[in-house]
Parts: C-alpha cells; structure tokens; sequence
C-alpha cells in the first residue's frame, strides 16, 4: 500500500493535504483496496459546511457502500467532480487524480487530530 509521507491521515481512512486555511482529502489507498472496485460516489456539493467526524459522502464498491467522512470542518470550495462518470480513477490514484473534496477551514486545525504516514501504516497493520 502506498502512504505518501507528504499527507495526513484520519482513522476513518481518509487522506488530508493541508495547504494553509485549505485541505484537500480523498480515501487512502488502504480503503480503495479494501472496498474493491470503485463504481458511484457521492460527494457533498461545492458551498455545503461539512462537520469534522460527520459523513459527508459515499463510495459504492462491488462489494460494499462506506461512508465519506469529513476530516476537517469548513465550507467545501471543490469537489472533483470527474469521479462521478469515473469513479474507478480512485482505485488507480486515490492520491492525486482521485482526490475528492477541497475544503476552506472554518477553525483552527488540530493537526494532533491526524495521523503521521507512518502512524497510519501501524494504525493499518494492527
């Protein structure tokens, strides 16, 4: 599996690149494996406030439905919105094609809250 050590990582399996009061976050690479091959997702619309810890999506595989959890609170500034008619770029990329949301922080992050690349491939293992 594949952690970049550039990012931040959630234990719902979430990804997160901070960029000042922006975060960027998709499913890890872990999770997309886990679910399988990728076939809908549902994301949250450009101008929803989103809630750290709440669902904010949905990603449908041929195996299973997971919920999208949202890693930061703020309002959502994009959303990519290619993975609608091609979800599977998730399996393929989930770092960099595969992103899903782009928010603006509504409050200061807690960057305690994330887990280092290396935590998170422990976190993964145990």
């Amino acid at each position: 599996m594949k952690t970049p050590n550039d990012l931040q990582y959630t234990k719902e399996h979430e990804w997160v690149q901070i960029n000042g009061d922006g975060v960027t976050f998709g499913i890890t690479d872990f999770a997309q494996d886990a679910l399988g091959d990728i076939v809908f997702i549902s994301l949250p619309k450009v101008g929803d406030e989103i809630s750290a810890g709440d669902t904010c999506g949905e990603v449908e595989s041929t195996k299973s439905v997971s919920d999208i959890f949202a890693p930061v609170s703020g309002i959502v500034t994009e959303v990519n919105s290619a993975l609608t008619a091609n979800p599977e770029v998730v399996n393929a990329d989930p770092y960099q094609a595969g992103w899903m949301v782009k928010v603006k922080v509504s409050s200061q992050l807690e960057a305690a809250d994330f887990l280092s690349a290396a935590d998170y491939q422990t976190f993964t293992e145990g």
